[in-house]
């Protein structure tokens, strides 16, 4: 096992900006997963990452010795503790992550259900739509320009490994997905539109949701089949978009198998 000391280190420096920098994920198609829960999950899902990486103190901890056994053949660096903190988003971090490969993306026009992000800045807020998403049965996410990076340690981290589990496309043009869809689009909305109980949801949908602030623009919206709206109790303005998008998605689940 490698031991690094030194932040001057260029192995590091290399992993610090893949950890903190979007575009040089995309140059360099990989990114990093932090914590035991994503590392496992990835070994199940898709098999051994590219390189572990694990702290000083990391190496007591039994979960990642046990980790570090499952995924045997895989290179491993070992960084003094202060180093590793420097690379984790986590404030405790448990002191082991992992270098794997972005998965190329599809260039096929999507048939099914899917989710279409119209400038979602929050990471959070992307990463919780990306695990309702999985948990409705929606494999299919498209993200327009502004949002946040989905490969990004924030969305990996939010997702909890969600993403193993989606066909995942950035930088997309949401409007001609949506001119070409071959099912029922349905745009979100805070005002004017129908309710979210009134519309039929047995088809396949293209749900669009939109930026916490300004919501999905206006050219999205007129393109829209459906403008919804999920009914509230009188004096609350709207939801989050993650908690919108969550709604939104089991009402599909629900008139799937209510019919089936």
């Amino acid at each position: 096992m490698k031991r690094i000391e030194s932040r001057d280190n260029p192995t590091f420096k290399s992993l610090r900006s893949l950890a903190e920098d979007s575009r040089e994920q995309r140059r360099q198609g990989k990114t990093v997963i932090v914590g035991a829960h994503l590392v496992e999950v990835y070994r199940q899902k898709i098999g051994v990452p590219d390189l572990l990486v694990v702290s000083e103190s990391g190496l007591l901890n039994g979960e990642i010795s046990a980790l570090q056994l499952a995924n045997q053949g895989c290179s491993t660096l070992q960084l003094r503790d202060a180093l590793f903190r420097e690379l984790s988003d986590q404030a405790t971090p448990i002191g082991i992550l992992a270098v794997i490969n972005i998965p190329v993306e599809s260039d096929e026009p999507p048939l099914r259900s899917c989710v279409l992000l119209d400038a979602i800045q929050d990471a959070g807020n992307v990463g919780s739509i990306l695990r309702s998403a999985a948990a409705a049965g929606i494999s299919d996410i498209l993200l327009g320009e502004g949002c946040a990076g989905v490969w990004t340690p924030r969305v990996l981290r939010a997702a909890q490994g969600a993403h193993f589990d989606l066909s995942l496309r950035e930088r997309c043009d949401l409007a001609t997905v949506v001119s070409d869809y071959p099912g029922i689009t349905v745009a979100a909305v805070a005002a004017g539109g129908e309710s979210l109980y009134d519309i039929q949801l047995n088809a396949p949908v293209a749900w669009i949701f939109g930026n916490e602030g300004s919501g999905i623009s206006r050219a999205l919206v007129d393109m829209a089949r459906h403008r919804v709206l999920i009914p509230m109790a009188a004096g609350c303005e709207s939801l989050n978009v993650a908690a919108a998008a969550a709604v939104c998605l089991f009402e599909g689940v629900r008139q799937r198998q209510r019919i089936s």
